[in-house]
Parts: C-alpha cells; structure tokens; sequence
C-alpha cells in the first residue's frame, strides 16, 4: 500500500472530511484530493502537514519504507541530478 493510500484510510477510518482535513494541513482542497486520489505526488512538507492536522506521526503511514542507501543507488541519483 502506497503512503497516499494508508493517508487515505487513515482519514476514512477516523471518520475525517477530506475537505476538514486539507484545511487544517493548510493544502487547498483541489492538491488534496489529487494527492489522495494518487494523481499528485505527496511530498515530504505536504505529508508532515497531514501528519500535524491528524495529530499522528508520519511513521504510521512510512513504517514498510526503507531507503536504499547503496552506493550505486546514491551515484546513480548523483549522475540524474547533474543531467537536469
């Protein structure tokens, strides 16, 4: 499950409206309902800002993630960024 959709359930079990919800995180109801909807990215700001209107913290929803800290990964994404 993508973190948008353990968002979304999240919000859906406490009962939360999306529109109470976006209000409080201080992100327009349009990027809300994309982000839950899985049309928009939800960046790391943007998920804290959920996480402080729930009074949660992020870790409920990112507890599967593991960053890949390998050296190729790293040097890989060093050689994407020097390209843009």
């Amino acid at each position: 499950m993508k973190v948008y959709e353990k968002v979304r359930a999240y919000i859906d079990k406490m009962q939360f409206e999306q529109g109470f919800v976006a209000k409080k995180s201080g992100i327009s109801n349009s990027n809300f309902k994309a982000i839950m909807n899985g049309t928009k990215t939800m960046y790391a700001d943007e998920l804290c800002a959920i996480c402080i209107a729930l009074n949660v913290s992020p870790e409920i929803f990112i507890d599967n993630v593991k960053p890949d800290c390998s050296h190729e990964n790293n040097a890989e994404i060093l050689n994407i960024h020097k390209t843009i």
